[in-house]
């Protein structure tokens, strides 16, 4: 959720000024004015602005040139984050006073609401009017040298502009006077993102769901669940890439650790679940927000302004052990995380490049968006996202596409009113900055007699090093499953139910050139004669001997015997027409025996297996092209016993 902030400007100009009940002299000698002004400093400190302010203006109505009035209304529209009204004030002073030591400050703080507002060249010509006035403290010094850095940074940055163009998202969208972090599903056909009824912190926050028409027109937003939203706030979502698994921030009515919590919801069918706190390992008894969930929903990033971190607010993770428990909290450590504030973490579906928002490495101003991949278990510096993407506005809640060719973020300016507002903004991201591709892979599991949707476990495993990459199970009313597959990847996919024969595919993702793979699956119930292919068997060329990327599939077939252990099998081997028939026919034969050894080296009975080649007598589709021999040259497993 969206908070405000009191930035060094409010201190800076505090300390600048004498505290209440001090014997002072004033700028003005209009008794009026410094009476108004006296009773105005009461109100501040009991943090009545709107009545504080009254009296100042008031004050400056008896003597315009009252420098101490103005600045305790630059004081007070910084805490109200009137960028316009402070800037107004505060130029004020040097109008007044112009290179006054006693007011060489007021030099850096304009300078730091010029850099916030975009406007470089003014930030710049500030801070060298401090510099002549003179720099007292070394932390003075080093602040202004990471402004000018910041500002030759956005200067340059402006100089070499993305060509992108980010622009509002279609449709019934932005009809909210404050709405951000957005999340999408992998095919962009429906959003879901944080609304705001008001611009005040104590409108109501709520997590709304929009889809496109025909037309690729956004809908006008709905609530997503009456189990999720409430009379109190929710918002700062994430949801996994099935689509079934939703976190979000609550910050009371519920039962929590802290100020604010981490909660989960799982969706079945259409329904969302009663959201449940996500436990002490995730959360803490500070303020805990901006939940990110990765593709498999097994590591969650998140925000926290918890003690132990590095800066003011840290991004943390958290991840899932093989119980599917959250373990304890991490920090990110100094790779991310800096002194200022680092918030709306994004993962990619990739699972490797990390988008968030920081206030603590060079950008345009306010915050700014930036990028960094993980090279083993390292992430690789930050990198500013650029310009337009960036600007002296804050960027937050980016959102990445699966195939990595589109973003989402949250855009906010100050309207002509003066107040705070964002909207959704859409634009095509940029080739240098595109990350490692992905694409989605979705289907049904059914019985394949009745055709009824099953529940089903499902397992993806990288081929090249036998490593599980995901581990879910489908929908229990509707059979869906959902998840992302990685560029460079060749993927085995496992389905098993007990009960049933499992059945593999195999996927070689730079094979495709859609964003997505469909796959319905069918499972055939355990009986004598079922069989199911191993799809995910290699053999040397024109050889019996199995590669090394045939061991997943080796071990999934001995887990089946395992779990069931009075299943006896066939191992059937066939061939394409290629060659001659008696040539295929002893290959065949190998093939399937090459199978029958391993498994008995692997410790199966042998009294349980038996092996037979077809050669190629019995091709499931005519020999008549690459593809069909290759489908053709298999391996089966049959039931030979039924099972008791």
């Amino acid at each position: 959720m969206l908070t405000s902030h009191i930035n060094i400007l409010s201190i800076l100009i505090f300390l600048s000024f004498p505290s209440l009940g001090q014997q002072v002299s004033y700028s003005t000698e209009s008794k009026k004015a410094i009476k108004l002004y006296q009773e105005a400093e009461v109100l501040l400190y009991q943090r009545k602005f709107p009545e504080a302010i009254a009296k100042l203006n008031s004050a400056l109505e008896k003597d315009n040139d009252f420098i101490e009035a103005h600045l305790r209304l630059a004081y007070s529209y910084d805490l109200l984050r009137d960028l316009r009204r402070q800037q107004y004030h505060l130029e004020e002073v040097i109008r007044i006073a112009p290179l006054t030591a006693r007011y060489k400050n007021v030099y850096f703080s304009l300078g730091k609401l010029y850099f916030e507002q975009g406007q470089y060249a003014k930030s710049e010509t500030a801070l060298a009017t401090l510099e002549q006035l003179g720099i007292d403290h070394d932390r003075m010094r080093a602040d202004v040298h990471e402004l000018r850095q910041n500002n030759d940074f956005a200067i340059n940055g402006i100089k070499n502009p993305l060509d992108i163009h980010p622009a509002p998202l279609s449709g019934e969208l932005n009809i909210f006077p404050l709405q951000y972090f957005s999340v999408l599903t992998a095919d962009e056909k429906t959003i879901i993102f944080t609304s705001r009824d008001g611009v005040s912190f104590h409108d109501d926050e709520n997590i709304v769901i929009s889809e496109k028409d025909v037309s690729g027109n956004w809908k006008k937003p709905w609530s997503i669940s009456p189990n999720i939203n409430s009379q109190f706030n929710e918002g700062t979502c994430t949801i996994s890439a099935d689509g079934r698994t939703l976190i979000f921030t609550n910050c009371e009515g519920r039962k929590s650790f802290g100020s604010c919590d981490l909660y989960i919801s799982i969706k079945t069918g259409e329904e969302w679940s009663v959201p449940a706190n996500l436990g002490p390992e995730v959360n803490s008894r500070a303020w805990d927000s901006q939940p990110a969930l990765s593709a498999d929903g097994r590591t969650l990033y998140f925000v926290s302004d918890r003690g132990a971190g590095i800066g003011k607010r840290d991004i943390w993770m958290s991840q899932k052990d093989q119980e599917g428990r959250w373990i304890q909290a991490t920090n990110l450590g100094p790779a991310i995380n800096t002194r200022e504030d680092e918030v709306s973490p994004f993962i990619h579906v990739n699972g490797s490049t990390l988008f968030f928002a920081s206030k603590g490495y060079p950008g345009f101003g306010g915050f700014d968006l930036y990028k960094s991949d993980r090279v083993n278990t390292l992430w690789t510096t930050p990198q500013n996202l650029g310009y337009p993407i960036n600007t002296h506005q804050d960027q937050v809640s980016l959102f990445v596409s699966t195939n990595g060719q589109n973003g989402y973020y949250a855009f906010e300016g100050i309207g002509s009113d003066g107040v705070k507002r964002s909207e959704l903004y859409g634009f095509q991201f940029p080739q240098s900055m595109l990350p490692r591709k992905s694409i989605y892979l979705t289907g049904h599991i059914y019985d394949s007699e009745t055709k009824e949707p099953l529940e089903a476990q499902i397992e993806l495993y990288n081929l090249a090093n036998n490593e599980q990459i995901a581990l879910f199970t489908s929908d229990p009313v509707s059979g869906e499953y959902f998840s992302i597959l990685n560029e460079k990847e060749k993927i085995a996919l496992y389905v098993e139910r007990e009960g049933y024969l499992f059945e593999s595919n195999f996927f070689e993702i730079d094979a495709f050139q859609n964003n997505s793979i469909t796959r319905d699956v069918y499972l055939k119930p355990i009986r004598m004669g079922s069989s199911s292919r191993l799809n995910n068997l290699f053999f040397e060329f024109n050889s019996a001997a199995l590669t090394n990327d045939s061991k997943t599939e080796l071990s999934q077939l001995i887990r089946f015997l395992h779990k069931n252990k009075d299943t006896k099998i066939i191992i059937a081997g066939h061939t394409d027409d290629q060659g001659t028939e008696t040539y295929n026919q002893q290959l065949s034969e190998k093939r399937a025996k090459a199978v029958f050894d391993y498994l008995i080296n692997e410790h199966i009975d042998q009294d349980r297996l038996t092996y037979i080649g077809f050669g190629e007598s019995k091709p499931i589709v005519p020999n008549e092209t690459d593809e069909n021999r290759q489908l053709n040259r298999r391996i089966e497993f049959l039931i030979d016993v039924e099972k008791n």
